[in-house]
């Protein structure tokens, strides 16, 4: 039995069996209408209850035995990652000599790569990396695909070179989404606000900008870090996802960067995400008026690094 085994009530039938009661016994109390409920093959809950959602990461990691540990979706949730279709099967990664298979609501991944688990709350959970790539190679969505892992670089729980590696020491099954993802996150818009920013700016017929580059007053004092810039004319232009930034940095930051950008005579234009899709033609007429008004005046001592 996993967990605190003062609340846990899911256990192997073996070991009800190891305690002295039969197996036809147990299954009996499984029956319709019986104090007890079949969860997984070998694996009951004892009560009638309906399982709660721990108790069904508990039963799947019985299913899975020692080494198993939780991949996937439900491993995002545990990491506090939220991008991502809502979880319901348990995909368990388990060693490839093992003997098991996927049943119920739980999928078994044999593998030879089996990682060095993280525990969270008493539950093996694989590394947050091979996590969101192996539920990632499940979703055919890619501004889906593109989010979640956009959402675990911006969140800091992993870095792109580390996902470029497991990309290409892993499996390859479904990995085409995820390589293109990755790709656009290393080498441009890092989320999928900005990628529909990039195509704004496009449409707009403005110059080439610069993605996600910091920038600096000529004393060396540091600005920010704008989604898009134009150095030109020392144009900046944010994608202001609460989501995201207000999360990460919180509104008072929030604020204590646009000052920082007036300080320095930035033209800055800030964006909602939800903008870039429901009113599109609105913020490419802005997204023209703002560097226009950047181009009309003399350009700021600032530079981009």
């Amino acid at each position: 039995m996993l967990g605190d085994k003062n609340t846990s009530r899911v256990v192997r039938v073996a070991v009800l069996e190891s305690l002295g009661m039969p197996r036809p016994t147990v299954y009996r109390r499984c029956l319709p209408g019986g104090p007890w409920r079949r969860l997984l093959p070998g694996i009951v809950k004892l009560d009638r209850a309906e399982p709660s959602q721990r108790q069904r990461l508990e039963a799947a990691l019985l299913r899975g035995g020692p080494d198993s540990m939780i991949t996937g979706h439900w491993a995002l949730r545990s990491y506090g990652l939220r991008r991502g279709p809502e979880p319901d099967d348990v995909h368990l990664l388990v060693p490839a000599t093992r003997e098991v298979t996927s049943a119920g609501f739980v999928l078994v991944e044999r593998t030879t790569r089996l990682p060095e688990p993280v525990r969270r709350r008493g539950l093996p959970l694989a590394p947050v990396h091979r996590a969101v790539l192996d539920a990632a190679r499940r979703v055919e969505d890619f501004d889906t695909v593109r989010a979640m892992l956009a959402e675990a670089v911006q969140r800091g729980r992993c870095r792109p070179d580390v996902l470029r590696r497991e990309l290409e020491d892993g499996s390859q099954r479904g990995s085409a989404l995820p390589r293109r993802a990755l790709a656009e996150l290393v080498s441009g818009p890092r989320s999928v606000a900005e990628g529909d920013a990039l195509r704004l700016w496009r449409r707009a017929g403005l110059p080439e900008c610069a993605w996600n580059v910091a920038v600096y007053e000529v004393s060396g004092g540091y600005v920010a870090t704008p989604d898009a810039w134009c150095d030109d004319v020392a144009f900046a232009w944010e994608i202001d996802s609460k989501e995201f930034y207000f999360e990460l940095d919180g509104y008072a930051g929030t604020l204590a960067r646009n000052a920082r950008y007036a300080a320095a005579g930035i033209v800055l234009l800030a964006t909602l995400p939800a903008r870039l899709r429901k009113e599109p033609g609105a913020v490419v007429r802005e997204l023209r008026a703002a560097y226009e008004a950047a181009a009309a005046r003399p350009r700021p001592p600032v530079r981009m690094r």
